[in-house]
Parts: C-alpha cells; sequence; structure tokens
C-alpha cells in the first residue's frame, strides 16, 4: 500500500497491487508464506507486541541452524547477521513482515526465503530498502526442502 514507484528497477516485471501493508516485496516459489488470522481483541489490541512475537519466532527458528538473526527499529523484517560463526559485512534480510489490521483482525503476514530464486529481488528495492540484499536459507547453506 505504501511503495514508491522508484522502488521498482526493472519496469518489466508484473506487479500485483494488494491491500496488506507495507512497501513492494517479492513473492514466489520458494518462500513460506504465513497469513495470520488473528483477533487482537482478545488479546490486548498491541500490535507492536504481535509484531514482535512473529520476529523472536523466526529468530529463534533460526538459531537452531546456526544462524544469527536480529531486528531493527528503523526497518521491519528479519535480518542475518551471521551464519556458521561468520558475520556478515552488512545483514541481509531473510523475512518480511507486511500485516493489515481491520477491526483488530490481523491478516496478511510474512514470508520466509527458505529456497527462492535471489535474483528477483533485483528487480525492485525489497521493502523501500535499496542499500540492502535479502537472503535465503539455502544461500545460508541450509537445505529445508527440495526444489524438485
Amino acid at each position: 500500500t505504501s511503495y514508491k514507484e522508484n522502488e521498482i528497477i526493472d519496469k518489466s516485471i508484473k506487479i500485483l497491487e494488494t491491500n496488506r501493508g507495507g512497501k513492494i516485496t517479492y513473492h514466489g516459489p520458494g518462500q513460506l508464506i504465513c497469513y495470520f488470522v488473528i483477533d487482537l481483541k482478545k488479546r490486548k489490541k498491541d500490535i507492536r507486541k504481535f509484531i514482535t512475537i512473529i520476529e523472536n519466532s523466526l529468530i529463534s527458528f533460526l538459531e537452531n541452524y546456526n544462524i544469527e538473526a536480529q531486528t531493527f527499529k528503523d526497518r521491519v523484517g528479519v535480518w542475518v547477521t551471521k551464519s556458521n560463526n561468520i558475520s556478515f559485512e552488512k545483514e541481509k534480510k531473510i523475512a518480511a513482515i507486511g500485516l493489515r489490521i481491520k477491526k483488530w483482525i490481523t491478516y496478511h503476514g510474512l514470508s520466509f526465503n527458505i529456497n527462492p530464486d535471489l535474483k528477483y529481488y533485483n528487480y525492485i528495492h525489497s521493502c523501500g530498502l535499496k542499500e540492502y540484499k535479502n537472503t535465503s536459507m539455502e544461500e545460508l547453506g541450509i537445505k529445508l526442502i527440495d526444489k524438485n
């Protein structure tokens, strides 16, 4: 709902506009897409807490694979900082979060990069961030599912 035209690098790609929150991102094969349908009225109407639970769950999952990740206040999502005890020069995004909330019911959710073709991120400034790259479990040397 809030992307800008200059976030599209390759103008020939097909863009689907949705009513979910957030900037432009890529969705395709090799991603785990989770849509949450949760009534936040029963959970104290705390959107920030809900997003933090999502982020912390992914960070805990990644720890099982010796991948260190964190969040940053100035950008949504989960960012890998270290894998197999090797620190990155610059963190890379492995999960995007884009929520929509109507009458305190959440919908839309997150995308988690398992083994997508990362070249598609070269066509956009994912989540409006020009200076950051995306990564995947596969790029980090973890094979969770077979592409065949």
